[in-house]
């Protein structure tokens, strides 16, 4: 424990809160002790701002972030902002944002390595504390609506459910945090919002306590730091940033602070098809929404006049298929419009925006996105929505087999009440009866369209893309794709403990694995063996990031899974499968024990 030399201070509330319809949330009488830390007497000094402030409610607030982008690995990579797979920030990356139409933009901030002091100052130092203040405004002069946060503060140092957590060191250091993030900030413009932590672990209804003590603190915090605070917006956390924890164990915050609040929430569901986890590269069955429109209604249906803001989701280009990603991108921003509730697309600088280029690496996906926020009906692709078949089309794609004939292709699309006005190839507008046939919400492109991006002998990869134009809403792109089997530069080899095993391959089409399957040699499933009760497409799959990866030239099995293959003392059998998700398009890699 660590010893602090301030004196406590103590404040007590008790909280009534209505169970009727019409209040903010669904709850019984609850009373709160809330107990700040020794630090909440430190504070001797207040920032003073010139100029106004034009107060915006909370609810105007997070209506104004819509749609809203996150700055991700890059304030908050660890230990410092170039350590992750992003230079540090700079302004055009704004502009590449603006144009694109977002409105809001989170800024996570991990404030852990740059801490110059101890307990009981924690002194952050102002090198770091100006750049942020330096990107707050990168952000705030082109318009945006910003939020700055504690990002992986929550489980470097402020871990509540941590065994023996420091409750004493961590609401010290978490209220000199803020009222020093608070004094910097303090004259920023009403554009500003604060949220006082991401995602912070915890499982307990003990460690929920805690953490609404930490919302509190927070609060007391930005408002001893003086300047415009009193008046800011707080996006305020339950557990996890999780809906159902929220739901069941956020408390309000204390009634002395005046700021308006909305209260935040992350959504990354459902969590193999997100994740790529257990071979799941199908969504959109009418199951999948069904679970996501319950998921964002029930968060709603618990806080019904609280502005809610989806501080983070996404569904990668870099883990999901084309056509289902995109079906999901259009239903969950439906979902999140019809609850009132402002999604804010989480970015790592490898999934979305590519900094560097100033391009977007999936427009499509960006153009869903702003179209479905305006309440503009997108047209998507099909796909495969069944999960027990052995199998997977998708109409984002259009697949020739190196060596076969080339032949019309059917594409089935889901037109949304739309209707398809042009297709387009990079050369020219196609003609319809010609080039293409539609017949209801089915697009036939004809052989002799085809046969002049692919013949039996085109080298495989990708050919070009089609633009498909419709009456309303994103248009789409069609990716001509030739295609053959994967060839490894091994196929075998001894698993060695404690490494990454890198193994040479040659993509024959979509540059990525689909799925990766994991047999011992006596038929078991190396990894969650209850994947038996799964559908044909994900029995024995393993996930990816945890047990494998990929890059240009390689299929990568990762030091865990190499370990878990020493540990059972059996000879596996890695099947890497690629897209098509058809019979034989996968190639095997055994490794020995």
């Amino acid at each position: 424990m660590i010893a602090s030399s301030v004196k406590t201070s103590v404040l007590t509330t008790s909280i009534e809160i209505s169970s009727s319809p019409s209040t903010s949330i669904k709850s019984s009488t609850i009373s709160s002790s809330i107990i700040l830390s020794a630090s909440v007497t430190s504070a001797t000094s207040a920032s003073a701002c010139t100029g106004t402030f034009t107060p915006i409610s909370a609810s105007a607030f997070v209506a104004a972030l819509n749609p809203g982008w996150n700055l991700g690995n890059t304030l908050d990579a660890t230990q410092t902002e170039g350590d992750w797979n992003n230079p540090p920030v700079v302004a055009a990356t704004f502009d590449d944002v603006k144009a694109a139409g977002f409105k809001g933009v989170r800024l996570p901030v991990t404030w852990a390595y740059h801490f110059n002091g101890s307990s009981p100052d924690w002194t952050i130092d102002p090198v770091w504390l100006q750049r942020v203040s330096n990107v707050v405004d990168m952000v705030t002069s082109r318009g945006f609506y910003t939020v700055v946060n504690a990002h992986h503060d929550s489980w470097i140092w402020a871990d509540v459910s941590a065994s023996g957590a420091n409750y004493t060191m961590i609401e010290e250091k978490f209220y000199r945090l803020w009222y020093q993030v608070g004094r910097k900030l303090a004259c920023k413009s009403s554009l500003v919002a604060f949220e006082p932590i991401n995602e912070p672990p915890g499982t307990t209804a003990a460690h929920a306590a805690e953490l609404n003590k930490l919302n509190n603190l927070f609060l007391k915090a930005i408002n001893d730091a003086g300047g415009f605070n009193s008046q800011r917006v707080v996006t305020l956390v339950g557990l996890g940033e999780d809906g159902v924890k929220t739901s069941e164990w956020f408390i309000p915050p204390n009634s002395t602070f005046s700021n308006p609040w909305a209260i935040q929430y992350h959504y990354y569901s459902p969590y193999d098809f997100i994740f790529s986890a257990w071979g799941k590269t199908i969504w959109g069955s009418d199951a999948d929404k069904a679970s996501l429109e319950a998921d964002i209604a029930a968060v709603r249906g618990n806080f019904t006049n609280v502005p809610l803001l989806i501080g983070e989701w996404a569904a990668s280009p870099v883990t999901t298929e084309t056509a289902a990603r995109w079906k999901y991108f259009d239903y969950f921003l439906q979902m999140a419009k019809k609850y009132d509730t402002v999604p804010m697309l989480w970015d790592n600088g490898a999934d979305f925006l590519d900094r560097a280029a100033h391009a977007w690496r999936d427009q499509v996906a960006i153009n869903i996105l702003t179209n479905a926020t305006a309440g503009v009906t997108n047209s998507l692709p099909d796909s495969t929505e069944d999960g027990t078949t052995a199998s997977q089309w998708s109409s984002a794609f259009i697949f020739h087999q190196v060596g076969t004939t080339v032949t019309d292709q059917t594409l089935p699309f889901l037109l949304n009440g739309n209707t398809l006005k042009s297709i387009s190839s990079p050369s020219k507008t196609l003609t319809v009866n010609t080039d293409y046939v539609v017949s209801g919400s089915n697009i036939t492109f004809k052989a002799s369209l085809l046969s002049t991006f692919v013949s039996s002998a085109t080298s495989p990869g990708s050919i070009a893309n089609l633009t498909l134009t419709f009456t309303a809403g994103a248009n789409l792109l069609v990716n001509i794709i030739q295609w053959d089997v994967l060839v490894l530069g091994s196929t075998t080899s001894k698993a060695v403990s404690g490494s990454d095993l890198s193994i040479p391959i040659t993509w024959k089409g979509i540059g990525k694995p689909a799925a990766v399957r994991a047999i011992e040699s006596d038929g078991t499933y190396l990894e969650d063996t209850w994947t038996v009760y799964l559908g044909p497409l994900q029995q024995a799959r393993t996930t990816y990031s945890n047990q494998w990866n990929w890059d240009s030239s390689h299929v990568i099995i990762t030091s865990a899974a190499v370990g878990n293959v020493i540990s059972s003392g059996k000879t596996t059998t890695f099947m890497i499968e690629a897209y098509p998700r058809v019979l034989g398009n996968n190639v095997n890699y055994t490794l020995a024990v």
